[in-house]
């Protein structure tokens, strides 16, 4: 029996380093997704649509063991998006190149891309997935997506959990009358459709938005959406906690209710609202990612998981190249499975440590 129960435990530490690992490579590109894309997202090469990803290659035409390289190629059929190789011309791969100039975070300018081609010509690029139809960097694309997904998602999922906890603290504190009229109303919000109020409210709004602009927008609207569940779990949370004994014994000693809250309340109540949170992510991320793919998120040439998705609708090119037009969908799997197993790991913590107190 032990020895099962040491199994599980390993089991979920490594479940829980898997998770963190997919989690921070995520971040990572969010943090240096300029550095980390070769080209600038919206950056058209005429000469190269639907183009395959670059070969690369570690033996030159001798068979010898060279630096990474790729040959130049040109489009023989554009019909079929056929490209032919030139294996007279050699490009090598390197790190840390000099390449299309971007914004770090609005702090300063760079041209240091992570990885790209040292010298040749302008015409010869490394795709790492191809291109899409305007001959545009389908890996630069994602990284751009992703990090626009992970910033709006997560922002607007912290602001919906603070409304939450807020109305379920004032809920739970409040008298009979403010109970019924916060709860009616964040019963109201559970009955609707969750998806279909965010299209409603999004269609209130313009379809053609800068980036910055669709992102408080979106963020906006998981707000104000996103709060009644959360607000139920602190209500019920509070009403459980404030008849504790540990209260009881504040409030008679004479501590203040604001200081009951912020001192008693909340941190007994913050694992199951932090786990709470870790299940309203990934809706989040899944909301945005369909507000996009149905056009009515964030709009061409910015890319967003979900334009990226509904782009792969083209059966022609998803029976050649499933992989590479499915990669939005992929990193969406990863993202929604790591958040979900931390979750697992979070109220299996919690689970032990309640039994191990009784």
């Amino acid at each position: 029996m032990n020895s099962g129960k040491a199994d599980r435990s390993s089991a979920m530490r490594l479940l829980r380093f898997g998770a963190i690992l997919i989690i921070g490579i995520l971040a990572a590109a969010v943090l240096f997704a300029d550095l980390i894309s070769p080209y600038d997202p919206s950056s058209q090469s005429r000469q190269d649509p639907m183009a395959p990803p670059s070969e690369i290659r570690f033996r030159d035409i001798d068979g010898n063991f060279v630096r990474p390289f790729i040959y130049s190629r040109r489009l023989v059929d554009p019909i079929r998006s056929e490209y032919r190789e030139t294996e007279t011309e050699q490009h090598p791969i390197s790190f840390f190149v000099e390449g299309e100039p971007y914004s770090f975070w609005g702090m300063f300018t760079s041209r240091t891309r992570l990885v790209g081609i040292s010298g040749g010509t302008p015409d010869t690029r490394l795709y790492l997935l191809g291109t899409d139809q305007l001959g545009r960097d389908r890996f630069s694309r994602l990284i751009a997506a992703t990090r626009f997904s992970l910033i709006v998602c997560p922002i607007g999922a912290a602001l919906a959990c603070l409304i939450g906890i807020i109305i379920g603290l004032v809920s739970g504190y409040g008298g009979r009358f403010i109970d019924t009229f916060l709860m009616g109303a964040a019963d109201s919000m559970l009955a609707l459709p969750t998806l279909i109020l965010i299209l409603a409210t999004r269609a209130a709004f313009p379809l053609e938005l800068p980036p910055f602009r669709a992102a408080v927008l979106l963020i906006g609207i998981f707000a104000l959406t996103g709060w009644a569940a959360m607000a139920r779990l602190t209500r019920s949370l509070v009403l459980t906690l404030k008849e504790r004994e540990f209260v009881l014994a504040a409030r008679a000693s004479g501590v203040s209710e604001f200081r009951i809250i912020f001192r008693h309340v909340l941190p007994n109540a913050a694992p199951a609202i932090v786990s709470q949170a870790l299940v309203m992510l990934p809706a989040f991320l899944l909301a945005e990612v369909a507000l996009s793919f149905l056009g009515i998120g964030v709009q061409e040439p910015q890319p967003s998981l979900g334009n990226m998705l509904a782009a792969a609708g083209d059966i022609t090119q998803l029976i050649h190249r499933p992989f590479l037009l499915l990669a939005p969908a992929i990193v969406i799997f990863l993202f929604v499975l790591s958040v979900r197993l931390l979750a697992d790991a979070r109220e299996a913590d919690l689970h032990s440590a309640h039994v191990s107190r009784n």
